[in-house]
């Protein structure tokens, strides 16, 4: 009986702190184990390429500089093909195997949600998952931060903008139906409620798909000349492209989703005028920026090509990431970690992205972006930083 007892009272116990007994995973006296889930064989494979040259490169410089307080910083990096399925088990197997400290910079919505479960269950946080979706921060927790501007409001904000700075007067909407394209849809037609205004037409395209002639010409029988993209690669480029074949040519505003350098080079010339928000710029070796251009090289020699905004991306969660945990000091724990997010500000970096800061209400680290246009083959900001 003494020993049933005593087992029972050391479940009771583990249950009592779970959470807290969960902190400490991941960090060792000697090194730090961060995951991040990417797409590196489906449709958003250019985008999750990006991110894990970007991640891994911002990883060895930390570790070339002396690591985390002293501790090297391991990345994990495992293939969700985008979809939330397969981003359900490299989840888990990241938790459980891997015993994963942190996940940061997961490229996806859908993914980044089925991973909640999880990384929650164990007192991981998911930090700077690529994709403005409000779940990456809505409801509260502690275990969700996000430093991208909701789809929600970049849309809001961009119908509205499309209106008065560029004429547009009859707007339609094709987007994935899923849970990112449905962010874009609620954004923009609250933005047109703003303007007593609804949509000419919507349709939609599940995820993956190829063939958008359908969509196109239903939106072109009814007369718009804005259409709102909720896309992202290469359902951008096929809706434009199909626009173009059938000789219709509205105006196109996309999310920050379709804001990447890769929609001009696989898309061409017919990728000119497109308009998106966005809040961190691409990085061209031809940068303004000597900052950036140095960048840009030590990536090309590093990787024998170019970097991508991705590749901005990438690097610019793990040295999020690396600042709140140096500052959270020697004893690293995710209560640690996450009141270094929740007290420390992080300026505008060299990609021209915004200022950075959360607190202990308010997990989004920014809410504002920016417009930009694909002009002669390159995107180019025509806006700074709009108020939604």
């Amino acid at each position: 009986m003494k020993r049933i007892t005593s087992s029972v009272a050391i479940v009771a116990v583990a249950l009592a702190v779970g959470g807290a007994a969960q902190a400490d995973q991941g960090v060792t006296k000697d090194q730090v184990v961060v995951g991040s889930i990417q797409d590196l064989s489906g449709p958003l494979a250019g985008f999750g390429k990006q991110l894990k040259l970007g991640i891994q490169m911002r990883a060895d410089e930390i570790n070339e500089s002396g690591g985390i307080n002293g501790r090297k910083l391991k990345m994990v990096i495992e293939d969700s093909g985008y979809d939330p399925k397969k981003g359900l088990l490299a989840a888990q197997k990241m938790v459980q195997q891997d015993k994963i400290f942190a996940m940061v910079g997961t490229l996806g919505t859908g993914v980044a949600m089925a991973s909640f479960q999880p990384l929650f269950e164990k007192n991981v946080p998911n930090l700077f998952p690529l994709t403005a979706a409000r779940e990456m921060y809505e409801p509260l927790n502690k275990l969700k931060l996000s430093f991208a501007a909701p789809y929600y409001d970049q849309v809001r904000m961009g119908v509205k903008w499309m209106a008065k700075e560029r004429g547009a007067k009859k707007f339609c909407v094709i987007y994935q139906d899923d849970e990112f394209g449905l962010e874009v849809f609620r954004g923009a037609e609250h933005g047109l409620k703003d303007m007593n205004q609804d949509f000419a037409e919507k349709t939609t395209f599940k995820r993956g798909a190829t063939d958008f002639s359908a969509q196109v010409a239903k939106m072109k029988s009814s007369g718009c000349d804005t259409v709102v993209l909720g896309t992202v690669i290469r359902e951008t480029i096929g809706t434009i492209g199909t626009a173009k074949k059938m000789g219709w040519d509205p105006q196109f505003m996309g999310s920050s989703a379709a804001y990447t350098d890769l929609i001009h080079k696989l898309g061409g010339k017919a990728m000119d005028g497109l308009y998106a928000t966005f809040q961190t710029g691409v990085p061209y070796m031809d940068d303004p920026s000597k900052n950036v251009r140095e960048w840009g090289a030590r990536y090309k020699a590093k990787y024998n090509e170019d970097p991508g905004l991705f590749s901005a991306y990438g690097y610019m969660a793990v040295d999020l990431f690396f600042r709140a945990a140096q500052k959270a000091g020697a004893k690293l724990t995710t209560d640690s970690l996450v009141n270094a997010f929740e007290t420390t500000s992080f300026p505008r970096d060299m990609f021209g992205s915004p200022e950075f800061k959360f607190s202990k209400t308010n997990h989004l680290g920014n809410s504002k972006s920016r417009i930009g246009q694909i002009q002669n083959g390159k995107w180019m900001g025509i806006t700074d930083y709009l108020e939604n």
